[in-house]
């Protein structure tokens, strides 16, 4: 599908749609590059449409979590599955980020800003994956995977408040919290290309989740709500009992979180270890 539009939303929707990952990075660069040029209009032409599911390939299976393939850092294969792995997440990331700029009408223009460059970096993480699976045998699809993230994405697509909330600050963090373990044991293993790799994402993960705990406190102001007091409700109603830890507090300080809010973290994480 090529986007022909010059309305941000219709043009957003027609990225989302597109079924090749690699066309559909290209496609969230462009349409960044439009809207920071000024090609692009925010004018709201329709509703919103409900995306039960986005474009993607074929391949990979989805199934259930369970049976995603076990990744590891001893052996190439574990190496390589870890890397699918990863860059499913990415791919997922792009739609989710363009979706967070097609769905919620009436936000700032910064807001549509953050978060097609948030696509455009997605994009651009995704590619030096699959160049990486590239160079060891490997196409992105090879592998099973899941369907956890867009699975939230419907979960909170009624409200920009609890997207921002439960997408970037709850799934997106997780991945500030594993990354740096992750760089160190393959830094041990002497996987250089990986580990370069790894380190610009955690460094543009980090601005991404700050974007979504910018837009939740600009929501919640606007709401006159506690945005301290609404992540906690959120996070009990939502997320209890599948918060897990431990967290780098450094990462997510440097995400926007604050120290109430790795408090309550802290402690869901441990309910959790409690009851099982």
């Amino acid at each position: 599908m090529t986007q022909t539009s010059s309305n941000l939303f219709e043009a957003a929707l027609c990225c989302i749609k597109i079924e090749d990952p690699f066309k559909k990075a290209s496609a969230a660069k462009t349409l960044y590059k439009q809207w920071c040029g000024n090609e692009l209009d925010a004018r709201s032409l329709k509703e919103p449409e409900r995306i039960l599911d986005p474009g993607r390939p074929v391949r990979p299976r989805l199934v259930d979590p369970r049976q995603v393939p076990k990744r590891g850092f001893k052996s190439r294969q574990g190496l390589v599955k870890l890397a699918h792995a990863i860059a499913h997440i990415e791919f997922n990331a792009i739609n989710l980020a363009l979706d967070a700029a097609y769905r919620f009408r009436g936000m700032p223009h910064d807001f549509y800003t953050d978060w097609l460059r948030v696509a455009a970096e997605e994009s651009s993480h995704f590619k030096m994956l699959a160049e990486y699976l590239e160079n060891n045998g490997v196409q992105y699809g090879d592998y099973d995977a899941h369907n956890g993230l867009w699975e939230m994405a419907l979960k909170t697509d009624h409200d920009v408040m609890v997207r921002m909330a439960l997408v970037p600050r709850v799934l997106e963090a997780r991945g500030l919290d594993v990354t740096p373990a992750m760089i160190d044991k393959l830094d041990k293993v002497g996987e250089q290309q990986l580990v370069d790799i790894l380190k610009v994402i955690h460094k543009e993960e980090i601005g991404h989740v700050l974007i979504g705990t910018r837009w939740f406190n600009y929501v919640c102001e606007q709401r006159a709500l506690s945005p301290r007091v609404i992540f906690t409700e959120l996070l009990d109603r939502h997320m209890n009992g599948s918060i897990q830890g431990p967290f780098d507090e450094d990462s997510r300080a440097r995400a926007g979180f604050t120290e109430d809010e790795m408090q309550h973290l802290v402690q869901m994480s441990k309910r959790r270890e409690a009851e099982n």
